[in-house]
C-alpha cells in the first residue's frame, strides 16, 4: 500500500513537472512562433521573435540614444520621439510587427485601419491589461472601464461636459489665468523682461484651473489633491517602465508604502469634500448650483434617479479629471508658445485677432467662439505635437479588420503622430508649421480619398470627452497671454520633444517674456 502511494505520488509529481514545462515551452516558444507565422502569412513584416526579451533591449537603447542629444529647431520629431517604431515603419511599412517580450505588437500607421480600430463598438479591441498593479493607481474612472460598464459610466458623466455646463466654467479659467498674468508681470517688473520656464508655469495654471472647475469654492483642497497625484504619477511612471515581480506590490518598501499612502490621502480628502457637498445639497439645493465638476457629478443623482454615480465612482472620475485635463491642456499651451516663438508672424496675427475681438477685456465664451486664427494655430500644433502621440489596443478575440486577421491576445500600437506627419496626407510641407491647412476647419483635411489623418483627441466611441473643455481653457489662456505679453525663445531653450505618457519638452520651455504696455 505504501509502495502504491509512493509510486502514485512520484507519477503525479512527474506529470506536474511535465505539465509545467510544457506550459512554459508553450508560452515562451510555441505560441510566439505560432502567432508570428499567422501574422507573416498575411504579409505583415517585422522583426523576428527573440526568446523572452523580444525587441525590448533595442527599444530601450534607441530611446536612450535619442534622448541623449537634442534635435535641431524643426518639427520633424518622429525619429526622436519614437526612434524604434519610426525605423520599423520606414523599413517594413505602415503595418508591421515588433516583439514586447513574448508578445507580438502590431504597429498601425494606416489611417483607415487606425480609424476602424478606434471606431470599434463590439469590444473586439480594448485597452491592454495592466500587468504591473503598481502602475494601476491612476488607471481609474471611465478610461479604465470596458463594455457595458464603460457605456453606462460614459452616459452618467457626459452631461457634465455639455457646452452649456462648460460655459459656466469660463470665469474660473479667467481667474486662474489672471493669477498667472499677475505673477508674470511681477517677474518682468516695470517694462522689463524675464526668462520663464513656461512648461512648469502652465502646469500650475491648468492645475489651478482644473481645481477651480472641479471643486469650486473648495479649489484649495483640490490643489492639494493634485499635488499628491502629481507625486503619484511619478511613482506610477517608474513602475510602468520597470520590471515587475509578481507579489512585489505587497512588499512594504519605502516607495510601495508611499504609493498606498498617497492613494489613501487623496481618497480621504475627496470623501470629506463629497460628504460636505452632499450635506449642502440635501439642505439647500439652490446654494450648490453645480457649476463645478464635483457638483455636476453629484447632481446626477437628481437627474438619473437610481442610475447615479456612487461616492467611489465620483472619486475615480475626479482623480481621472486631473490627468485627462491638466497634462493635456498644459502641454498644448506649452507647445503653442514654443512654436509661436519660432514663428513670430503667427504670434502677431493671433494677437491682432485677440485684441480686435476682445480688446484688453478678459475673453468670454462668446468672444472665443469668434476666433478664427487661434483655432487654426491650435489645430496645427495638435497635428505636429499631439499630447497623446500613440494609443494601445488589445484584441479580446481573433478579429478580422479590412481583410486582416488580428489573433486573440495581440496588442496593436496606433501611431497618431506618424499619421500627423505623413506627407501622403498633408503634402510635401508636412513638417512645416502652416495653420492655413485648417482655414476651412477640421472637416476638409484629406488629400486622398477623404481619409482622415488627424486624431488629436482619439476617434470613435471613446473620443476624448473633455476635448471641448480643453479647447475652451486653452483659448482663454492663450488669448490672455497674448493680450499682455509677447514672447521669444530663450538662448537656453533646447528643442527635445519626448514622451513621458504625454508629449512634452524634455528640458522644459524657457522663453523670454516681454510685457505689452
Amino acid at each position: 500500500m505504501e509502495k502504491y502511494l509512493f509510486e502514485t505520488l512520484v507519477f503525479s509529481s512527474v506529470l506536474l513537472v511535465l505539465y509545467s514545462l510544457l506550459k512554459v515551452v508553450y508560452n515562451i516558444w510555441w505560441r510566439p512562433l505560432y502567432l508570428e507565422k499567422l501574422l507573416r502569412d498575411q504579409g505583415i513584416r517585422g522583426t523576428s521573435y527573440k526568446l523572452l526579451s523580444g525587441d525590448m533591449g533595442e527599444i530601450r537603447r534607441s530611446i536612450l540614444e535619442a534622448r541623449s542629444k537634442p534635435m535641431s529647431l524643426n518639427h520633424h520629431i518622429a525619429p526622436r520621439v519614437f526612434p524604434f517604431f519610426h525605423d520599423m515603419m520606414q523599413k517594413y511599412g505602415r503595418v508591421c510587427m515588433i516583439w514586447i517580450g513574448t508578445k507580438p505588437r502590431v504597429i498601425i500607421g494606416d489611417p483607415e485601419l487606425l480609424r476602424l480600430i478606434l471606431a470599434d463598438k463590439n469590444n473586439d479591441f480594448v485597452k491592454p491589461p495592466i500587468l504591473n498593479p503598481l502602475a494601476g493607481f491612476l488607471h481609474v474612472g471611465v478610461a479604465s472601464l470596458e463594455g457595458d460598464q464603460w457605456a453606462k459610466r460614459r452616459r452618467q458623466i457626459t452631461h457634465a461636459f455639455h457646452l452649456d455646463k462648460l460655459k459656466g466654467m469660463v470665469p474660473s479659467f479667467s481667474i486662474s489665468c489672471s493669477n498667472l498674468i499677475d505673477r508674470w508681470r511681477s517677474l518682468t517688473g516695470d517694462g522689463g523682461s524675464c526668462e520663464v520656464d513656461v512648461a512648469s508655469e502652465l502646469q500650475n495654471f491648468t492645475g489651478d484651473a482644473i481645481a477651480r472647475t472641479a471643486f469650486g469654492s473648495n479649489y484649495e483642497e483640490g490643489k492639494k489633491i493634485f499635488e499628491l497625484q502629481k507625486e503619484q504619477a511619478a511613482l506610477v511612471r517608474e513602475a510602468y517602465y520597470g520590471i515587475y515581480i509578481p507579489g512585489f506590490r505587497f512588499v512594504p518598501t519605502k516607495k510601495n508604502r508611499r504609493r498606498y499612502k498617497l492613494d489613501s490621502e487623496v481618497t480621504t480628502i475627496l470623501q470629506d469634500m463629497i460628504y460636505r457637498r452632499k450635506q449642502d445639497l440635501s439642505q439647500n439645493k439652490e446654494s450648490v448650483g453645480p457649476n463645478d465638476l464635483l457638483g455636476l457629478l453629484l447632481h446626477s443623482k437628481e437627474q438619473y434617479s437610481e442610475n447615479y454615480l456612487t461616492t467611489e465612482e465620483v472619486i475615480d472620475e475626479c482623480k481621472l479629471f486631473y490627468f485627462a485635463g491638466q497634462e493635456t491642456t498644459a502641454n498644448l499651451l506649452t507647445w503653442t508658445m514654443i512654436i509661436l516663438s519660432m514663428h513670430p508672424n503667427w504670434q502677431e496675427r493671433a494677437r491682432e485677432e485677440v485684441l480686435r475681438i476682445c480688446g484688453k477685456k478678459s475673453p468670454d465664451f462668446e468672444s472665443i467662439n469668434r476666433f478664427k486664427i487661434v483655432p487654426m494655430i491650435f489645430n496645427e500644433v495638435l497635428r505636429l505635437y499631439p499630447p497623446l502621440s500613440n494609443l494601445y489596443r488589445y484584441s479580446e478575440r481573433t478579429t478580422n479588420i479590412r481583410g486582416m486577421s488580428i489573433p486573440k491576445g495581440v496588442e496593436t500600437l496606433l501611431l497618431m503622430l506618424y499619421l500627423h506627419h505623413d506627407p501622403k496626407y498633408w503634402g510635401d510641407d508636412v513638417e512645416e508649421f502652416n495653420p492655413n491647412r485648417f482655414l476651412e476647419g477640421v472637416a476638409k483635411l484629406s488629400k486622398e480619398n477623404d481619409q482622415i489623418a488627424f486624431y488629436p483627441f482619439g476617434w470613435g466611441p471613446r473620443i476624448c470627452l473633455g476635448q471641448n473643455f480643453a479647447m475652451i481653457e486653452a483659448k482663454i489662456g492663450l488669448a490672455m497671454i497674448l493680450q499682455h505679453f509677447w514672447f521669444e525663445l530663450s538662448s537656453s531653450y533646447t528643442h527635445a520633444p519626448c514622451t513621458v505618457i504625454t508629449l512634452k519638452p524634455q528640458y522644459g520651455a524657457p522663453l523670454i517674456l516681454h510685457p505689452l504696455l
